[in-house]
């Protein structure tokens, strides 16, 4: 895989439907973590081809067991799995599965995660102890993966990077990065960040 920016990934893309033909490396990505965080919203910005969807109501029974503290105006969630596709320059082209956010739909994670060669975990500053499940998965399945917050509005603005690497007890080395999931620019600069990691950190039968 070769590095990019997104500055020039346009010049990259297909023509919406088709791979374009200088796609080389075709890579399944994650994107992972808790319920509502704008896994959904970032794969929509992002992706060329029109993207697959099941999201579902959400109802009485839902909310129930579903925790929706932090994020009440939210109507929908996704109930199986999200898919976009985005192709970078280099050849590289990222097939996007975003999974559930609920630990009601934990069955579905190994199916989904299979073949998968990264992962991009999406956090909520508001409320960070809600990504902790979702990390400790990542980190079961041995996932190389970067870390995007996604600034909501409300979103507290004080932490410091090293408080925010602290409080999810991350590795030095994985990749944390600030997202506006409803941008193009700026969620595909986040996927970058995680194609980055995997480059840097691919097996040395790979380089």
């Amino acid at each position: 895989m070769a590095s990019a920016t997104s500055s020039t990934v346009d010049a990259a893309g297909s023509d919406g439907i088709h791979l374009p033909d200088t796609a080389r490396d075709l890579v399944k990505i994650l994107v992972t973590g808790p319920f509502g965080v704008g896994k959904t919203t970032l794969i929509g910005s992002v992706s060329e081809i029109r993207p697959l969807h099941t999201e579902e109501q959400l109802t009485e029974a839902s909310a129930q067991v579903d925790d929706l503290a932090g994020v009440r105006d939210k109507s929908t969630t996704t109930v199986a799995i999200d898919f976009g596709r985005i192709s970078l320059p280099g050849g590289i082209v990222l097939y996007l599965f975003g999974t559930p956010g609920q630990e009601r739909f934990r069955s579905l994670w190994d199916d989904i995660a299979h073949g998968a060669l990264g992962a991009l975990v999406l956090v909520d500053t508001r409320r960070i102890d809600a990504s902790f499940d979702v990390l400790g998965l990542v980190e079961e399945t041995g996932l190389p993966y970067a870390v995007a917050f996604n600034t909501f509005p409300d979103a507290p603005r004080h932490h410091t990077p090293e408080q925010l690497r602290a409080a999810l007890d991350l590795e030095p080395t994985t990749p944390m990065v600030t997202c506006d999931a409803r941008e193009a620019d700026s969620s595909i600069d986040s996927l970058l960040a995680l194609v980055q990691h995997l480059i840097d950190h691919r097996p040395a039968e790979y380089r």
